[in-house]
């Protein structure tokens, strides 16, 4: 049978992870096999060419006999080193044993192994290498300083030995694909190293086999296999079997290629194919099998290396990072909540992960370092985590290119790594990445081709190997640059960090919240003491000193002011009390929300205030004045410092404007109170709701600083909101409240 015949009987299948090629009943021609069944020890199957090293007339007549029953035959085989170990049969499974042994004049590498309850004996002749060029200095591996040439010396040891025309390491990626990190060729062979090669090219059951089979060699891609006999009705899997025969779509892959013998070792690091020496030779040449296992030798030497480089480099990195995150910690303990330690220390978490970008979120607040997509664009970032992400970390590197077009993404959100904090408290962080434009260069065009071919009159399709290994360039485009494992250990650790820091913080706020209640009751009682127990001495104290102001009569203006100055600020010692039992009272007193109609309220406010401030020019024009839901004592107090505020502060104007609306929006009725007064500077902008806090530009308009804080505090009792908008010609405040509930007739 022709190698095309078995090539369309074996490829009735159009993707390459389905090709059997660890059974393909086939060996190849340098080698030499038979089967063993371990129970009965009798011949069970046989390559057809066994009859071309030992002298048997009809090879048929092995089946079902032992060894033994053909001394004259297998004498050399049976007095084998590897035989005469009683224990053989104990050993492990799938662990291969050699020796030397000679049939006829001749003398072959005789290698057996256990797999599948069947014992296998391989024979290859010894061939004599004499352009072998090695040294016996085993661990030069450990002296290099750096990875690559860890790589670059094994390449010119394995050259010496081999004698091949390029060898190469071949790198596989995270997704299969694999790429050329290293080269060493006869200096007339065109370059392969930085290409990439597709996953498809060495499909996932041929990385199954590679991490079983370590060596693997195809001697001459022209010469037919040799076909495999036997009476068991099951195909034999040949999966350690060294002379198993290439799957025909690797046999077409390397014909393709140029090549006509290759030769391949896999590089296993922690258990993982990691990736393949990999060997060609434009003419077909076998590897005796010595040099196969010293091959072999050199690359577990060079991966070993190689991953104690890593190790050690790792070892360095860990350290250094966990320097970075002790100092972080300090930093973080030096602040009173999580958000304030993020945003003091944005930077430095930007930084560690190697992020271009770092956005904390907090409830609705973002605070951004670096390079970041708009506020907007984050936002829906957000809201597409909370709608499908699971896990508390998620990472990718082509976030624009799967959802750009969904987010409306930007070029600074090719990449991203999502955080959740606290999903309830909407605590994230997201690491950024921008898009890297990337060129791939593939050994040829990657797609996978599909080819139709008819026999029988029966149409099958089959994976075309690829015909031309001419670079191909692809853009890639809506990626960032790969989040490698160390990028992902840093957020893991930042994560562990802001546990442990979050932990410690709410243990100390907790303590904190607690003796601020304590603290807060105290003032509580104070509030009520001091409002009602110094109420009186103040009374009698406005008292005497009016009376000693009419005992002057009208001789001493002098002394006159200086009284007056004392009932002045007896006046404000009793307001600001009056002020502070109010406070206390707007946090503590039972509410009664009902409708309530704004209007009458609002008229007498702005009546009163007019002539508490003795400015009747000040023009207050009031427009619609819907009902609210609100506690009718409570809104009095509300408006009442709105609305006085307004009128005191306009008071210096050419001509005082007040206006006051109100406007339905959904469920809430928004009150703008606003004015044409002194306006409140950007930089007391934080402070404008916090007790006693007044506003640089108010000095010279007498209050104490209380009366924002009682409004912001009913505020929220009620279910509400106060905001303002101020500049240089004035302010609005804005009063969020409850819209009234309907009452049934």
């Amino acid at each position: 049978m022709s190698n095309f015949d078995i090539l369309l009987d074996i490829m009735n299948f159009v993707e390459c992870h389905d090709e059997p090629i660890h059974i393909p009943g086939y060996v190849q021609s340098f080698g030499y096999l038979i089967g063993i069944d371990k129970a009965s020890l009798t011949i069970t199957f046989f390559s057809e060419n066994i009859t071309d090293i030992f002298p048997l007339e009809n090879s048929n007549e092995l089946f079902g006999k032992k060894l033994s029953q053909f001394p004259d035959v297998f004498q050399n085989v049976i007095d084998s080193e590897i035989f005469q170990d009683a224990g053989f049969l104990e050993r492990r499974e799938n662990e291969t044993y050699f020796d030397k042994i000679f049939i006829g004049e001749n003398q072959y590498h005789f290698s057996v192994f256990r797999a599948n309850n069947y014992i296998f004996l391989e024979f290859e002749a010894v061939s004599k290498n004499f352009q072998k060029r090695i040294t016996n200095k085993y661990d030069n591996f450990y002296i290099v300083d750096n990875d690559q040439e860890i790589w670059d010396q094994l390449l010119n040891t394995l050259f010496n030995i081999i004698n091949y025309d390029r060898v190469m390491v071949y790198k596989f990626m995270n997704d299969g694909s694999g790429k050329v990190i290293a080269e060493k060729t006869n200096n007339h062979l065109e370059s392969y190293l930085g290409l990439h090669y597709p996953e498809h090219d060495i499909p996932r059951q041929a990385r199954e086999l590679y991490k079983k089979k370590r060596k693997r060699i195809f001697s001459n891609v022209h010469s037919e296999p040799v076909r495999i006999l036997s009476r068991t009705e099951t195909d034999i899997d040949l999966t350690f079997a060294a002379s198993r025969a290439m799957s025909p779509i690797h046999g077409q892959y390397i014909k393709n290629s140029g090549a006509s013998s290759s030769f391949s070792i896999s590089i296993i690091i922690d258990d993982k194919l990691w990736g393949l020496v990999t060997c060609q030779n434009s003419e077909a040449k076998h590897i005796d099998l010595e040099d196969r296992v010293q091959a072999g030798i050199f690359t577990v030497l060079a991966s070993n290396a190689y991953s104690s480089f890593k190790a050690k480099k790792e070892l360095g990195y860990r350290l250094d990072l966990n320097e970075k995150l002790s100092y972080l910690k300090s930093e973080f303990l030096k602040h009173g909540t999580l958000f304030d330690s993020l945003d003091a220390n944005k930077c430095d978490l930007r930084s560690i992960p190697k992020a271009d970008g770092l956005a904390i979120i907090s409830d609705n607040e973002i605070v951004t370092d670096g390079i970041t997509p708009e506020k907007e664009i984050i936002n829906n970032i957000i809201d597409w985590a909370y709608q499908n992400i699971s896990e508390n970390v998620f990472i990718s590197n082509s976030f624009l290119k799967d959802y750009g077009k969904e987010l409306n993404l930007s070029s600074e959100s090719a990449g991203i790594i999502i955080y959740f904090i606290e999903r309830s408290k909407k605590e994230i962080l997201i690491w950024f990445r921008k898009e890297f434009d990337e060129h791939i260069n593939w050994a040829g065009n990657p797609e996978k081709k599909i080819d139709v071919f008819s026999k029988d009159g029966i149409e099958t399709q089959f994976v075309s190997p690829r015909q031309s290994f001419e670079v191909f360039t692809e853009n890639i485009r809506g990626n960032s640059k790969r989040w490698g494992s160390k990028n992902v250990i840093a957020v893991n650790l930042i994560r562990d960090l802001v546990l442990e820091t979050s932990h410690k913080q709410y243990i100390t706020i907790k303590k904190l919240n607690d003796q601020l209640k304590k603290v807060n009751e105290e003032l509580d009682s104070f509030s009520y003491t001091i409002s009602h127990d110094l109420g009186t001495p103040l009374t009698v104290m406005k008292l005497n000193a009016q009376m000693l102001l009419k005992s002057f009569g009208e001789t001493s203006d002098k002394n006159r002011n200086k009284i007056n100055s004392i009932i002045d600020e007896i006046d404000s010692m009793a307001e600001m009390m009056q002020n502070v039992l109010q406070l206390s009272r707007a946090k503590h007193s039972e509410i009664q929300l009902e409708n309530i109609e704004t209007n009458p309220t609002i008229q007498k406010i702005t009546e009163n205030a007019k002539m508490t401030y003795d400015t009747q020019k000040s023009i207050v024009v009031i427009k619609e004045c819907p009902e609210v839901l609100a506690d009718k004592t409570m809104l009095h107090q509300v408006f009442l410092n709105i609305i006085n505020n307004a009128v005191k502060y306009s008071s210096d104007q050419e001509q005082p404007i007040i206006e006051i609306e109100g406007t339905e929006q959904g469920d809430k009725i928004i009150y703008r109170i606003k004015d044409n007064g002194i306006g409140i500077p950007e930089e007391n902008k934080h402070k404008m709701f916090k007790i006693f806090n007044r506003m640089d530009n108010a000095k010279k308009f007498k209050g104490n600083g209380v009366g924002l804080s009682i409004v912001h505090r009913i505020m929220n009792r009620l279910g509400g909101n106060v905001d303002y908008e101020s500049s240089n010609e004035g302010t609005c405040f804005i009063l969020t409240f409850q819209k009234p509930k309907f009452v049934k007739l």
